[in-house]
């Protein structure tokens, strides 16, 4: 394995995996609602869940999703209606100790069931087996390499995400400022299922 094809391929998924979108989104809130501990099971869900995608595009069933357009269509369908169901209890929350909208966290299972639900995450992890499968020479070893680079590069953007909702929590003082940090959360993670209906 070239030393500058797997500096490429971290790139690839440190980029993927830390820029803002659904995921992002909900740990953002999350760690400002709930604070960081109480965050780890739906770190680990989202992690747990881009990893297992990463190793299943390195062995085929990826590509098997992605050749159904019924199936397809269907994960699109219902990872669309679960993140507007999500960005609609966001958006209509207050702050944590007054508001009981969002009572607790997304859990482990629920947030591997909200990645393996999203084609565009599909598409990325396929996207990394085809562009980066010389990294390996047989694709039991890629599936390795995929599975756990993409399931850290996800544990630390995510916490860091975690994090800085944790600050906010600090710096907001009233009601108000509450209210337009859930809505704004709200609809940028509502904008976020636009793109998979773009492609």
């Amino acid at each position: 394995m070239a030393a500058a094809d797997f500096l490429s391929f971290l790139l690839f998924v440190i980029v993927s995996t830390i820029t803002p979108g659904g995921a992002t989104t909900l740990a953002t809130a999350s760690g400002a609602h709930f604070g960081y501990r109480r965050s780890l099971p739906m770190i680990a869900g989202i992690a747990m869940g881009l990893g297992s995608m990463g190793a299943s595009a390195a062995v085929g069933l990826g590509g098997i999703i992605m050749a159904l357009p019924s199936l397809q269509l269907a994960m699109k369908l219902v990872g669309s209606c679960y993140l507007l169901w999500l960005a609609f209890k966001m958006s209509r929350s207050g702050p944590p100790h007054l508001q009981r909208t969002i009572a607790r966290p997304t859990r482990f299972i629920g947030a591997i069931w909200l990645v393996w639900h999203n084609p565009k995450g599909w598409a990325m992890a396929l996207g990394a087996a085809a562009s980066f499968a010389t990294l390996a020479e047989n694709p039991l070893h890629l599936c390795a390499i995929l599975g756990l680079s993409f399931a850290i590069a996800a544990a630390l953007s995510l916490s860091l995400w975690c994090l800085a909702g944790l600050l906010l929590a600090r710096l907001l003082k009233t009601d108000r400022q509450w209210h337009l940090l859930n809505l704004a959360l709200g609809l940028l993670l509502a904008a976020s299922v636009v793109p998979m209906w773009l492609e």
